[in-house]
């Protein structure tokens, strides 16, 4: 314990933390992408059943530090509509681990104009210029799944979703639904036998759609037009590293996601929050036709320098505040 007040990270990985960041600003300016500050504290959070805030109190009332920087973002993109791009600390409760920290840095953009594959090819050229010769893979959800093991993950009934689970993943599987089962085999066989370099996922279930637009795919399957971007700087350690949208504009629809995610959220027996009103508002005012990802930047500076734990990169872990 006497060694408590010291950083987590080494000299060396400040000094990369800054050029990282300097970098990723130097990429924005020369594309004419403007960087925006947003505030971390506000009276409402998003209605996600798998992601907690942390809270804080003033005068006498709560408000949550934000998990992404997402809501504000395109509050002023409604108003004052120009890419954006903001490089700022975020928030998760309960969130520890190798690849976790409750506080962390998150890189988050806003294209006009972009859809998701015209975004997946921005994010790729950002890694690029920070990981030189970095390979690129790119497929579909139901191809990732298909090469694997021959199913199509959007069809596929739950029953022999879970059958195909329970061979792999040894879990007590009560109230899974098919979502759930298709997020363990990503995680525990998927994910783990990505290629070295990123691969883009694209066209995910429309059940998993969530701020992302629903359209059909070529087999005239709904899709969401979202992406995932896995970054593998060796062979089995690959991680999630960003999580892209074609945003959905029409606020009306975005209220009835909110609705069905409160509504999950008590049947799980997990409280519910305030519903963002002001980003519903900005949405019925017009959010111009945008693509949007957010990335985490602790986990890139990992890959990038071979970190095995989040804490590695971080100035001080979250056991040292």
């Amino acid at each position: 314990m006497k060694n408590i007040w010291k950083p987590s990270c080494s000299p060396a990985l400040l000094q990369a933390r800054a050029e990282l960041n300097y970098r990723v600003r130097e990429f924005f300016r020369a594309r004419g992408v403007l960087e925006v500050e947003v505030p971390i504290l506000a009276s409402a959070f998003i209605t996600d059943p798998f992601i907690e805030p942390v809270t804080a109190r003033n005068a006498g009332h709560t408000y949550y530090l934000q998990s992404s920087p997402e809501y504000a973002m395109k509050r002023l993109l409604a108003d004052c509509p120009q890419c954006l791009y903001a490089l700022t600390k975020v928030f998760r409760a309960s969130e520890s681990g190798s690849r976790h920290n409750p506080e962390f840095t998150m890189l988050e953009w806003y294209r006009m104009g972009f859809d998701d594959h015209q975004l997946m090819v921005e994010v790729g050229d950002l890694l690029r210029e920070l990981m030189p010769a970095l390979a690129i893979h790119k497929l579909s959800y139901r191809q990732w799944f298909h090469d694997r093991w021959g199913i199509d993950p959007h069809t596929i009934a739950l029953a022999q979703l879970r059958k195909l689970g329970k061979s792999y993943i040894e879990i007590d599987d009560t109230g899974l639904d098919k979502d759930a089962w298709l997020d363990l085999l990503i995680t525990h066989e998927l994910e783990p036998s990505l290629p070295v370099g990123v691969t883009f996922v694209h066209d995910f279930p429309a059940s998993q759609a969530a701020l992302a637009r629903i359209v059909n795919d070529s087999q005239g399957t709904p899709v969401a037009r979202r992406f995932e971007a896995y970054l593998a700087s060796a062979p089995g350690k690959a991680m999630e590293l960003a999580n892209g949208y074609w945003e959905l504009t029409c606020a009306n629809e975005q209220r009835r996601r909110f609705d069905r995610d409160l509504e999950r959220r008590q049947s799980m027996g997990l409280p519910c929050y305030p519903v963002d009103e002001k980003l519903l508002a900005a949405l019925q005012h017009g959010l111009p036709d945008c693509a949007g990802v957010a990335l985490g930047l602790d986990r890139l500076l990992m890959q990038q320098q071979n970190i095995k734990r989040i804490e590695g990169t971080l100035s001080f872990g979250f056991s040292r505040v």
